[in-house]
């Protein structure tokens, strides 16, 4: 009986919190280790070691490959020749195994048994800490401040597990001390070398979220349910919400009773203001309660554009407007809209100029007397293309038009849409487009051409663009569009690294 193998695996056990089968198969590998150095060639060993008593047993092995293999090691492969002569039962792939002397359980074949379990209880922590957090992503923590430098805080979460708060997923002004406690939502998770990387933030919306299932039991139960948030950190924040229990004013309960409840969620916040509006399916109905404080009186909804015009009193302006832009960019954010404030007298402007323009329109385009044009008008037809792929039916529900009104009409419309396209091809074709913008990497000459008319006519105009401003001109997605520009822009870094050359 070998009692110090067995004497080992025990004070290991205890002392590492681990089983003994994982402390056993790590003294295997050491004793495994030790033994393939007594050979000048590479080989593969495995030891067996008996649990009950600590004694074990020693095999070289060796794997049976194809004879004409073409990476054939001497001391770890044989070849199916060779294998055959010792078993007719082997085939490739099977291992062939040869009982060969233990090597002495020392003070050497200890300390590489214990090196392999540091090694294999290190890559079973990381493994477990990987497994407890990866499907808590967005959820709330909390963690010891371990260290701070100028970029980052460490967080002690316990079990071995780290995490990383940048100062830019901090609220501005707040700091932290060491042994500080502090709440953050786990953002990402990576298996980095020196060990699993958890990024934490406090900045994000779902930290906002997780505080109010904290402090309002029913978004905890979700009775109360938070569909959109929209955070300016540490200043200011909307949130919309709706209930699932009609007895219940979602608002009123993450209120709380004289706002003790929101005021405990900004207070961790470092009192960023929160407004809890009422979520509505109507879009109008969303941004008119998003823009609370401010009352709008009234919206007008453009869906080829997803944008908005909201009329507010011109006293109203600056409250809608917010400080900096801050109301109307949190609400825009809020619904996925995008919003143009606008006191009650540029809004009737702006519907009379744009009543003008589409007036004279289809005065022109479809050959109608000023009063038909305003009547599409007053039925919602904006564009010669409402017109032409409008159903019939549906105009025929206008009073004063007929079947064969309603056939002329559209005839036209799809006559002038089509003569319009013949002009757009024709300039696009006339277009002389810049070398330097053809040779964009995913450019096309359509493309090209697009951009020219659009003004941006240069490879450089191209690389100053956003995201938004090429989605306005050209057909693309927006990650194609971000890809597009970046490519542009390439040209700029290789002069950057000449320079710095």
């Amino acid at each position: 009986m070998n009692k110090d193998i067995l004497l080992l695996v025990q004070s290991l056990s205890n002392e590492k919190d681990v089983s003994e089968a994982f402390i056993f198969e790590a003294v295997e590998l050491a004793l495994a280790s030790v033994t393939e150095k007594r050979y000048e060639e590479p080989v593969t060993i495995r030891v067996s070691i008996d649990q009950k008593t600590g004694e074990y047993e020693s095999f070289r092995a060796w794997e049976v490959v194809a004879n004409d293999a073409e990476e054939l090691i001497p001391g770890q492969h044989m070849t199916l020749e060779h294998a055959l002569a010792l078993d007719e039962s082997l085939a490739i792939g099977d291992v062939v195994e040869e009982k060969i002397e233990n090597v002495v359980f020392g003070r050497i074949s200890a300390q590489q048994a214990k090196h392999v379990l540091m090694q294999k209880v290190r890559e079973a922590e990381r493994a477990k800490i990987l497994k407890k957090y990866e499907n808590r992503i967005g959820d709330l923590l909390i963690g010891s401040v371990k260290r701070v430098t100028r970029d980052n805080v460490i967080l002690d979460m316990g079990a071995h597990a780290e995490a990383l708060l940048p100062r830019d997923q901090m609220i501005p002004r707040e700091a932290f001390r060491l042994n500080d406690r502090v709440r953050v939502s786990l953002q990402s998770l990576s298996d980095e070398p020196r060990g699993p990387q958890l990024l934490v933030s406090r900045t994000c919306p779902e930290f906002l979220v997780s505080l109010f299932k904290i402090e309002v039991p029913e978004v905890g139960e979700e009775v109360i349910q938070i569909l959109a948030v929209a955070r300016d950190p540490g200043s200011r924040a909307k949130i919309a919400v709706k209930t699932n229990d009609g007895r219940i004013d979602p608002v009123g309960a993450c209120v709380g009773m004289r706002g003790v409840r929101v005021q405990a969620v900004k207070d961790e916040l470092g009192g960023e203001r929160i407004d809890i509006i009422t979520w509505d399916d109507s879009p109008a109905q969303l941004v008119i309660n998003a823009m609370q404080p401010a009352e709008v009186a009234s919206i007008v909804v453009d869906e080829d554009t997803h944008s908005m015009d909201v009329a507010v009193a011109e006293s109203n302006l600056s409250q809608a407007i917010g400080k900096l832009g801050q109301n109307i960019r949190l609400a825009s954010e809020l619904t996925g809209w995008k919003l143009n404030v606008m006191s009650e007298e540029e809004v009737a402007k702006k519907h009379a100029d744009e009543t003008v323009t589409i007036t004279s329109l289809f005065i022109e385009q479809l050959d109608v007397d000023e009063g038909l044009a305003e009547l599409l008008v007053h039925e919602g037809f904006k564009t010669l293309a409402d017109i032409a792929y409008v159903a019939e039916d549906e105009m025929l529900e206008i009073e004063g038009l007929d079947a064969d009104m309603v056939e002329i009409l559209k005839g036209r419309a799809s006559d002038a849409l089509f003569m319009q396209e013949i002009e757009n091809q024709a300039e696009l074709a006339a277009v002389e487009l810049d070398e330097d913008l053809l040779a964009v990497e995913g450019m096309t000459d359509e493309m090209a051409r697009q951009l020219t008319l659009a003004e941006i006519a240069t490879r450089d105009a191209l690389a100053e663009c956003a995201v938004d401003e090429l989605l306005d001109v050209v057909d693309l997605t927006p990650e194609a569009a971000g890809e597009l520009i970046m490519k542009a822009r390439a040209h700029w870094f290789e002069t950057d690294e000449e320079t710095t050359q």
